[in-house]
């Protein structure tokens, strides 16, 4: 755009916002400058070195002149863009990019101050700074830099971009294309990865803790957290804050954290919620890391406390702590070099190799009792209450790569970000199992965490576990049940088991547990030693169903006869699995969780892989079952999103911002643009529905709609009495892979329909799934398209489109915002 065209400047783009995740852990803000952060910007520049500047200015430029400030601070966010980065008030980065006149390119260019180099800021600002850009219509980056400033020129490279350079007197150009691609993907994500691991691991791993609120009463709550850090063993100093004892439980107090003579790593807030702010505020002049707040009175009293919680968390990222609540139990962490129980469970649970996150406070601690009843280890476990900063988002980011943790456990009342949520989990749950209860399924979100959270439909987060590979559980029982068999036994390599015991009557209801579960009987039905088989006898018909090639899981079943101990019957059975590479569960009667009889025991009492848990009979074959299923979803192929060469997602864009520019609100289009549209992406519409939908085909109903916190969200079903009477549908989210629509059409109950029943002739499967791979890239690649409902008609050689109904939406007033940009609810990796 020319000077003598420029545009009128844009209104505040309050949605380039973003709390982010520094390299080193820590927290800063980004966001849009304003002309108030003129003095700002000269401290900035006044704190960079010389060196600094210069490979900046390309030269000395010791002060920025009156005009050059004017211009640096006032922008019209579109073609100059300047975002900062805060550190509390001050400002110590600063990013921007002016369009180059009549281009789609534009010139960027960053300062970071000399003390914040090294923390990723850099590559945060370029990915939000290209993500403005896209959205104003800017679609490559040009940057002048000097030869020997190396590490401006990596910052380009390792962001996963691909410049082309060309050099003019120690002068790099390099000109890149800024759309998101998958190399650049990968490294944000990884960044991401290392940046939210180490936030947390800061939190769980302290040299340091300081109790603010300690008491020696014992009906406090601060005596009992300082008591619990006391009797885990915890190695490093602990600090006592209590500005009326000189001591508390045998240890030196301080009147506040400011009076510490050491660091602190981590605060521990115990104090009523109206001295909380003051607390924070300390705790940030003080450099504490990370703060528990224990509290409540925040978002869970309402508008008021929830306005209370957001300036808590402000004031602690102004500093960059993390915070962990409020309202909430606490965090603990097994690990013997850290012994770290600073939770209000007065005993910790054993170590093990399970993580566990709890929303709930109060469920937190039914969860842990409940495991140090099982003799269930767990490798640590954060109670996130409120989840006003720590979320559930960032414990799988730690748990991802942490050795000690095998097996994620989580109870949910809410997602804070339901979108990277799923993509997390995706991952995740290829390498570690992820197991989850969550609660409102029938009753909706948590009373008091409405406006704290989005709401997500049913069908959304169904469609989120299913396309994840989450496992869901209904109860907290049944999640102890699945992830004790995860965290101790092999994964089963296919749905086939074994049933051997000593109980007629016993083994013939693991039988029918297993065909209620949709398992198969291995064999020729369940093997009984009798009521008076030896424990050779258990051993060696063991032994038999673990290598027989015709079976992938074993269910044990034990009665203990009268004068009779169990103990020989439980030794062979765990001598066996210590070395099986198939799962065994088993039901010895009386028994639940991991009884002693039936653990291998390793150093510190961990209870070592080869354990054998043992449940009633139903919830060992339910259990099994649910294993089953992950192990099957986590062999598949990952699958591929398909790109159709003869699509034109440039035509469609231009179709739907022509309708946009008419109806800026958006609208549900007509038949005549809706074929047009669907054309872009080779989909075409059968006219002669009734001649078309005859005995030769079967009229199915695809529906892909945009959930306003989760995104797109595609639905299947066989059309008429299953939708209508069952609610027959299948659903997944988008991105869809050619996985996922195979598993679509086969996932609802009325497949057989679509696949000869009753001597039909099936229908192409390989026709509907292609109809959804290209509806699905259409609204995916066009988010505008809120969304597309029609009947697809499947027939032996092919699949018609009929009776379609499309509606555009401008994703900018959809809560989800840009659907283009990065997540932004929660604090991002820089």
């Amino acid at each position: 755009m020319s000077d003598s065209a420029e545009p009128s400047p844009q209104p505040y783009p309050l949605d380039w916002e973003a709390d982010v995740v520094a390299a080193d852990g820590a927290t800063v803000h980004l966001r849009p400058i304003t002309p108030a952060d003129a003095d700002g910007l000269l401290g900035l520049h006044a704190r960079s070195s010389e060196r600094t500047r210069y490979l900046r200015f390309f030269g000395p430029y010791p002060r920025v002149s009156d005009k050059d400030l004017l211009r640096f601070t006032t922008v019209d966010h579109h073609d100059r863009v300047a975002l900062i980065v805060l550190l509390g008030e001050e400002l110590i980065a600063v990013g921007r990019y002016e369009r180059l006149p009549d281009r789609d390119e534009a010139e960027v260019a960053f300062l970071v101050e000399d003390a914040h180099q090294g923390r990723g800021l850099g590559s945060v600002l370029l990915e939000h700074l290209a993500a403005a850009a896209q959205e104003r219509g800017i679609r490559r980056f040009v940057a002048e830099v000097l030869a020997e400033n190396r590490k401006m020129i990596s910052i380009f490279r390792e962001a996963g971009y691909e410049p082309s350079r060309s050099y003019d007197e120690g002068v790099v150009h390099l000109v890149f294309d800024i759309a998101p691609t998958e190399a650049q993907r990968s490294v944000r994500y990884g960044r991401e990865q290392r940046a939210e691991s180490r936030s947390i691991k800061r939190l769980l791993t302290p040299r340091s803790v300081a109790v603010i609120g300690a008491s020696n009463d014992p009906a406090k709550i601060g005596y009992a957290v300082l008591a619990n850090l006391i009797a885990a063993g915890f190695p490093g100093p602990i600090y006592p804050v209590n500005h009326q004892a000189q001591t508390v439980q045998d240890l030196a107090a301080f009147p506040t954290v400011l009076s510490v003579p050491d660091e602190v790593d981590l605060a521990i807030l115990t104090v009523p919620a109206d001295a909380v702010p003051q607390v924070v505020v300390h705790c940030r002049a003080r450099g504490v890391r990370g703060i528990v707040v224990m509290s409540g009175g925040f978002a869970e009293r309402g508008e008021e406390g929830l306005l209370a919680q957001r300036r808590l968390v402000n004031t602690a990222r102004g500093s960059g702590m993390r915070v962990v609540g409020p309202n909430c139990f606490g965090l603990i962490n097994t690990d013997s070099d850290v012994r770290l129980n600073a939770s209000l469970a007065p005993i910790a649970p054993a170590a093990g190799r399970i993580g566990f996150f709890s929303q709930s406070g109060a469920l937190g601690a039914t969860l842990l009792e409940r495991a140090r009843v099982l003799g269930l280890g767990l490798s640590s476990f954060v109670s996130a209450g409120n989840r006003a900063d720590v979320s559930g988002n960032d414990l799988l980011q730690y748990w991802a790569t942490d050795p000690a943790t095998e097996v994620v456990a989580l109870h949910l009342e809410s997602f804070g970000n339901p979108r990277k949520f799923a993509r997390l989990a995706r991952l995740v749950a290829r390498s570690k199992p992820i197991v989850v209860v969550k609660s409102g399924r029938h009753t909706g979100l948590t009373p008091n965490l409405e406006g704290t959270s989005p709401v997500l439909a049913e069908p959304s987060i169904e469609a989120l576990f299913a396309s994840t590979g989450i496992i869901r559980v209904d109860t907290v029982a049944q999640l102890f049940d699945v992830v004790t068999l995860l965290a101790h036994q092999p994964l089963p390599q296919g749905p086939r088991v074994a049933v051997v015991g000593n109980s007629t009557a016993v083994g013939l209801l693991a039988v029918d547990s297993l065909l209620g579960n949709g398992l198969v009987l291995a064999g020729a039905g369940p093997v009984d030693i009798g009521a008076d088989g030896t424990p050779e006898d258990f051993a060696a018909a063991t032994r038999a169903a673990l290598t027989d090639p015709g079976a992938d899981a074993l269910v044990a079943v034990f009665v203990t006869p009268v004068s009779r101990s169990q103990d020989r019957y439980a030794e062979a059975l765990v001598e066996l699995a210590k070395d099986a590479d198939k799962p065994i569960v088993a039901t010895f009667l009386g028994h639940d969780g991991l009884p002693q009889s039936l653990v291998r025991a390793g150093d510190g009492a961990v209870a070592l892989r080869g354990s054998v848990p043992s449940f009633p009979v139903d919830r060992a074959v339910a259990a099994l079952a649910r294993t089953v299923h992950y192990s099957q979803w986590r062999s598949r192929r990952v699958g591929e999103v398909p790109g159709f060469p003869d699509a034109s997602p440039e035509r469609a864009q231009e179709l739907v911002s022509q309708v946009l520019a008419e109806d800026a609100g958006g609208r549900e289009l007509s038949s005549a643009e809706i074929e047009v549209l669907l054309a872009c992406y080779g989909l075409s519409v059968c006219h002669d529905y009734v001649q078309t939908h005859g005995a030769e085909s079967v009229a199915t109903s695809v529906d892909i709609s945009h959930d306003p916190s989760f995104g797109a969200v595609v639905s299947f079903g066989v059309s008429g009495i299953p939708i209508e009477v069952f609610g027959d549908r299948s659903y997944r989210a988008l991105p869809l892979s050619d996985v996922d629509a195979a598993e679509l059409i086969r996932s609802v109950a009325a497949w057989p329909l679509l696949d000869g029943y009753g001597g039909a002739v099936p229908v192409s499967a390989g026709a509907i799934e292609e109809v959804l791979l290209r509806a699905a890239r259409l609204c995916d690649d066009v988010p505008e398209v809120a969304q597309l409902r029609c009947t697809v008609l499947a027939r032996a050689d092919g699949a018609d489109i009929a009776e379609p109904q499309l509606r555009l939406q401008p994703i900018t007033t959809r809560t989800e915002g840009a659907a283009r940009r990065a997540d932004r609810s929660e604090p991002l990796p820089a």
